[in-house]
């Protein structure tokens, strides 16, 4: 398997994410500081995220990513495109329903833009905690399957969050 990491191009505000490896919880943080940082941008019209080099995904990830979609729907009015080439990874999507918040194509046709690294930062546990916990809030609003696989999880992250109670 190959580490994660994120790259992106844009051109005239649509900008292209390339997922590729092993997307992990450990590239949340810089995906989405990038994020907030494109929506940000005032020429952003559109995002395309690429996930034909990906080998796995995480459901925080997925979570992220489902959080810029419906972002980008509140910013832009529009569904993002999501390029999913792999079974695999296409029938994770299909799963928690992003059908429904992104076009899903399986080829993009040939794009040859120049990409960029997005720097991965490391970031406090507690930090990581709030986007782990942000991000399976986000899958579980998606569809009833996903509230079901994941209200455990998130109630064992509610529980950890809170500050212990002393007498």
């Amino acid at each position: 398997m190959n580490p994660g990491k994120i790259q992106f191009a844009e051109s005239e505000g649509t900008y292209v994410l390339k997922l590729i490896g092993e997307v992990r919880l450990t590239l949340c943080s810089s995906l989405e500081t990038f994020l907030q940082a494109m929506f940000e941008e005032p020429g952003f019209r559109s995002v395309i995220v690429d996930l034909s080099e990906t080998e796995t995904i995480d459901s925080t990830s997925l979570g992220l990513l489902a959080k810029l979609s419906i972002m980008a729907r509140k910013q832009i009015d529009q569904r993002p495109v999501l390029i999913s080439p792999r079974a695999d990874i296409t029938r994770i999507l299909m799963s928690m329903g992003f059908e429904r918040i992104f076009v899903i194509v399986e080829d993009a046709g040939n794009h040859t833009s120049e990409y960029r690294e997005i720097e991965c930062n490391d970031c406090s546990e507690e930090s990581t905690h709030a986007r782990v916990l942000d991000a399976h809030r986000v899958l579980m609003s998606l569809n009833e399957n996903n509230r079901k696989a994941f209200s455990d999880l998130v109630k064992q992250l509610e529980r950890c969050r809170q500050p212990e109670v002393t007498t």
